[in-house]
């Protein structure tokens, strides 16, 4: 797996799927003297088999959704989330922290529980010195269990047995700092069918948490981890997860875009080729990176009831990806970081890179790309769908080393996307992921630059949403040269900015990257966005 960032515009660089709900308008929220839109969605806990089927024939509830006024999940810190049972349960093995509790594990049958005791428990001084559950079995920690890993064992819980359950532990200091890269410690395998609740998983080296196949990652402190919180990753794929209820804070804290320039592989969490997931009511903050990264292949997301604040990059990339929906979320002072260097190209809070709805993935939200009823209040910049012109499957610009597109993959792969092929169909439609039928609407978009600083300028990036792509110029071979791609993502690919509303001095880019218009070009021929959404001065009610 190569992770990258392919969020910079030019040329070639290194290298989710809830249950179904029918969007439905309740009522309307009043938000800092502005209107927000009351939605439903269907809420049910339990990561589902097929996480995309609800309605009649799914077993959740309707409930309405807004965007959060306050963080959702304030979780690290907060005893009454995080303990556990102060005695033993009927039946569990009691672990004392003079035991170790993998010798435990390997004496005892598949589906034991076990209890953990106040204080901090090790596993050994060797690098790979670890826990490697039986299937079924439970780790539960009593009020103050600490899951040390002393800067030298390099992973927590490992192994590939399904229905394991980590909860109400504190599991830090696993791995020496700038390792484990693109590794996890809990559930270091990806295994299936694992609940990691209400844990505080920090301070370790990698990510936190890797999150498999119908995994449940609900309730946990997820921070200052070296790389990412989780990361939703694994060789066979990864579908129908729930991360709810988290809080997600402070991870990247070793900088991997420093050390491996251009990876793309920081964040608070990372999705790749994951299809089927529920993202809510999360708590997603000051991660030295993006907010959530889903990157390459993924499908089937849902991203609702969220508060993303003061990520130093984007708050959610979308990228190269299909078929989501995100709506009733709080984006406050995201890109903050980023955006004053990053070239004039706008750090938006959402960032939708040749990604959209395509009816031949299989995945829920295959027919429109929703982004909803959405509070945006002092980001660098709103919302931003962007389409690269040199990168698509075959092309040495395309960064997702290996990986074709999803919507013909028995015929159109990176090897029949070449030179010879390109210019003919089905590959010149194909070979490359679009930014298509993507509905931006009924968000509310506030920017007073006094609150982010002097730095905030049109002419650095800030106060801008955009829909535009790059001029094309590379592969020599590449049939997508000139303004093809602008013209297609500004025209022709069903992107459409409407019933939106904004306060403060909004500006657009459209077209071509270097393309920056104001609020009445922008609502004007030939571009026509936004001529039902509202603009309103400072003071203004």
């Amino acid at each position: 797996m190569e992770q990258r960032d392919s969020s910079r515009p030019t040329g070639p660089g290194p290298a989710w799927y809830r249950r179904r709900g029918v969007l439905i308008t309740a009522g309307l929220v009043l938000v800092a003297g502005l209107l927000v839109g009351t939605y439903t969605y269907v809420a049910d806990g339990e990561p589902p088999a097929d996480a995309a089927r609800t309605g009649p024939t799914g077993t959740g509830s309707a409930k309405p959704v807004t965007a959060p006024t306050a963080p959702p999940a304030k979780i690290c810190g907060n005893r009454a989330a995080l303990s556990g049972p102060s005695t033993a349960p009927a039946g569990a093995v009691t672990v004392a922290t003079t035991q170790n509790l993998n010798d435990i594990t390997e004496s005892s049958p598949a589906g034991t529980t076990f209890w953990l005791v106040a204080g901090t428990h090790k596993l050994g001084v060797g690098p790979f010195a670890q826990v490697i559950p039986k299937e079924g079995n439970v780790y539960l920690g009593a009020p103050g269990a600490i899951l040390d890993g002393q800067k030298n064992n390099r992973y927590a819980f490992t192994g590939y047995v399904a229905n394991v359950t980590v909860k109400n532990l504190t599991i830090q200091n696993f791995g020496v700092p700038k390792t484990n890269s693109d590794e996890g410690v809990v559930n270091h395998n990806a295994a299936t069918g694992w609940k990691i609740e209400g844990n505080t998983i920090r301070e370790n080296a990698g990510a936190g948490v890797m999150v498999g196949s119908r995994n449940l990652i609900r309730g946990n402190c997820l921070q200052d981890n070296g790389q990412y919180g989780f990361n939703a990753y694994s060789p066979n794929k990864v579908t129908s997860i729930v991360i709810e209820n988290n809080e997600i804070a402070g991870n990247n804290q070793d900088d991997w875009e420093t050390l491996k320039p251009g990876c793309g592989c920081t964040g608070g969490g990372k999705f790749w080729e994951t299809t089927g997931a529920m993202f809510r009511n999360n708590w997603v903050h000051n991660n030295n990176s993006a907010g959530i990264w889903a990157d390459t292949n993924n499908a089937g997301f849902a991203i609702e009831g969220n508060y993303f604040s003061e990520n130093t990059s984007e708050a959610i990339v979308y990228e190269t990806s299909y078929n989501a929906v995100i709506r009733a979320n709080t984006f406050a002072r995201n890109g903050l970081g980023k955006g004053p260097g990053n070239g004039g190209f706008p750090t938006s809070a959402v960032y939708i890179s040749e990604s959209g709805s395509d009816k031949r993935v299989a995945s829920d939200f295959n027919e429109t790309f929703e982004i909803t009823g959405n509070l945006f209040t002092d980001n660098w910049a709103g919302v931003i769908l962007w389409e690269n012109a040199d990168r698509f499957a075959g092309s040495p610009a395309n960064t997702s080393t290996g990986s074709g597109t999803l919507v013909n993959p028995k015929t159109v792969t990176v090897k029949t996307c070449n030179a010879t092929t390109i210019s003919k169909q089905p590959y010149l439609g194909d070979c490359r992921w679009k930014t298509q039928n993507v509905r931006v609407h009924d968000n509310v978009f506030s920017l007073d630059p006094d609150k982010i600083g002097k730095s905030c300028a049109s002419r650095s990036g800030c106060g801008y949403n955009g829909l535009f792509s790059n001029w094309g110029t590379f592969p020599a071979w590449s049939p997508y040269k000139e303004k093809t791609i602008q013209d297609a993502i500004t025209f022709d690919q069903s992107n459409r900015f409407y019933s939106n509303t904004y306060g403060g001095p909004w500006n657009f880019v459209v077209h071509g990257q270097g393309t920056r218009v104001n609020w009445s070009a922008w609502q004007g021929a030939p571009y026509d966005q936004d001529r039902d959404s509202v603009i309103k001065v400072q003071g203004q009610r």
